[in-house]
């Protein structure tokens, strides 16, 4: 008797063992209530099966209860059809009849009407209304046992056999319903985590594609003062050796070929506990504004390390120099203004009788006189300097064909390169379109690059002028073989005052960039130290848009 009940409780059971392999693929969780009907379709008739004949009773109800509850009004359809049709062999019992009656009269309208309260209840609530549905549905099972009774039981004998089948039924029932929902939970949960987690990698994703797009360099720093992350542009800082094994490196290593201790210093220091720190970064001839700050955890907001943002600001630095050579400009202008008048009046009465003292003057004497008047020269020549380079004016431009222009102030040019020992090449390009040039200024440009070049050789140099013709452009190059410049002084050579000259007064520069300005061109330095300096113009052709 105990073997057969225990086959019966395994039968009754077995669509909870099967639904927990069918749960460890997530994706068929949408298919659960037609598996779990089917499920329980199949245990139902196995326990029908193994009941046939037998002395004892079955647990097909159970199944019948489990797969109508978690198959939905379709799944308790397909089980209200299969319990009936397992009992289509009895229909001659009048006993049996009238119970299959009462079944499909009073449960299964009561079974179908808690279906939808059951699957949105929670996990207390539908081991409630399952019992309650077993405690009602224990009923038949038992009756249909009762032929199989021994006759002449006492009536305490049956009550306690009956007992005996509602617990049985109740506890496969409530077993079933707790090791569902333990199912279907633990699959919701691996669900959620995956979901979670694919929604944590897409966000990771789009993190690093956005630093990967950023203007900005990035590096992440851990714990452990080992580089984790570093973007396209921190990247290329590095030499190309260095950058496969960046990643994952220490710090300092990472570092290192930048040449800048104090950046490394400064991540040390975040790392140790400072908040955020600024720095200032030159590499590669640009300008970085670096901020390292403390990379803190979302959740409990405990330090993780160290994070590196660095922004290009050389061409807003290389503003700010413009800004600071306008200004000057402005400065020079201002002055220009309030003092020219002021000397230049004094100094033509001085000429004037500087030049009267010279003629009545013994000629022993005269030779004091000329350097005075050329010193009065020199000064009225700074004034004009002064002067061009303040003014802001349109000038008036027509016309003009740059070779014939250089031709004009070849003489002019080789007379001074003869004083000095000098030789002059003048090497002009084919042709050149004409260009819109006010023709005294470009001029005294030519003349004022020319000899800076001079001044800038020994007696055996070298002075090459000459054109290269482009498709949107025309460009003028003064080239010297002298000693060269410094890097360090190039960026400083068109800024007012400033000149490497021992006698120079640092405009003639200046005020070649705004006559060259002024004719919508650009002006650009190239130097070797011991090589020589080129100074190239370039003026963009009428109705072209060179930059």
């Amino acid at each position: 008797m105990w073997q057969y009940t225990l086959l019966q409780i395994f039968i009754a059971l077995m669509p909870i063992g099967a639904l927990q392999f069918w749960l460890n693929h997530p994706a068929r969780a949408r298919y659960t209530p037609a598996f779990m009907a089917a499920a329980s379709g199949v245990s139902m008739l196995l326990g029908m099966f193994h009941s046939n004949g037998l002395e004892r009773f079955d647990l097909r109800m159970v199944p019948f209860l489990i797969g109508s509850l978690y198959g939905g009004i379709p799944g308790a359809s397909v089980m209200t059809v299969l319990y009936v049709a397992s009992h289509l062999g009895q229909i001659g019992d009048v006993f049996i009849s009238v119970m299959l009656g009462v079944f499909l009269l009073g449960l299964v309208p009561f079974l179908f009407s808690l279906i939808s309260t059951f699957q949105h209840a929670g996990l207390r609530g539908k081991l409630t209304l399952s019992m309650k549905l077993a405690a009602v549905a224990v009923l038949i099972p038992f009756i249909e046992s009762w032929d199989f009774l021994p006759r002449g039981e006492s009536i305490l004998r049956i009550s306690v056999s009956g007992i005996f089948v509602l617990v049985i039924v109740e506890a496969c029932v409530a077993c079933s319903v707790y090791l569902i929902e333990s199912g279907l939970g633990r699959m919701r949960l691996e669900s959620e985590l995956r979901r979670v987690q694919a929604e944590r990698d897409a966000e990771t994703k789009r993190l690093r594609q956005f630093a990967e797009l950023s203007p900005l360099a990035v590096l992440f720093v851990n714990e452990e003062d080992q580089v984790t992350y570093l973007n396209k542009l921190a990247l290329e800082w590095l030499p190309p050796a260095n950058r496969q094994e960046a990643a994952g490196a220490p710090y300092p290593e990472v570092f290192k070929p930048l040449g800048d201790e104090a950046l490394a210093g400064a991540v040390g220091r975040v790392l140790r506990g400072e908040d955020q720190l600024y720095h200032m970064l030159r590499l590669g001839g640009r300008m970085y504004y670096v901020v390292v700050s403390e990379w803190k955890r979302p959740l409990d907001g405990r330090a993780e390390g160290a994070v590196l943002l660095a922004q290009d600001v050389t061409e807003l630095q290389r503003l700010r120099d413009e800004l600071g050579k306008m200004e000057r400009l402005s400065l020079v202008g201002q002055m220009a203004a309030s003092i020219t008048h002021e000397i230049r009046n004094p100094m033509a009465v001085i000429r004037g009788f500087i030049q009267l003292l010279n003629e009545r003057s013994q000629k022993d004497q005269q030779s004091y006189f000329h350097i005075i008047l050329q010193e009065l020269d020199r000064a009225n020549g700074i004034i004009n300097d002064f002067l061009s380079l303040a003014q802001n004016r349109i000038v008036e431009k027509s016309d003009c064909d740059l070779h014939e222009l250089l031709e004009d102030l070849m003489p002019l040019i080789w007379a001074d390169a003869n004083m000095r020992g000098q030789s002059v090449e003048l090497q002009l390009c084919e042709r050149v379109d004409s260009l819109e040039l006010n023709i005294k200024e470009i001029k005294q440009l030519v003349l004022n690059l020319s000899r800076n070049g001079m001044e800038a050789m020994n007696d055996k140099g070298v002075l090459r002028i000459e054109t290269l013709d482009f498709p949107d452009s025309v460009e003028l190059r003064v080239t010297d073989n002298g000693t060269g410049i410094p890097p360090e002084k190039l960026e400083h050579l068109f800024e007012p005052f400033y000149t490497t000259k021992t006698n120079g007064t640092g405009l003639g520069l200046a005020l070649c960039l705004s006559i060259v300005e002024r004719h919508r061109g650009k002006i650009r330095v190239e130097s070797k130290l011991g090589e020589g300096t080129m100074f190239a113009v370039t003026f963009c052709k009428p109705g072209r848009d060179c930059w």
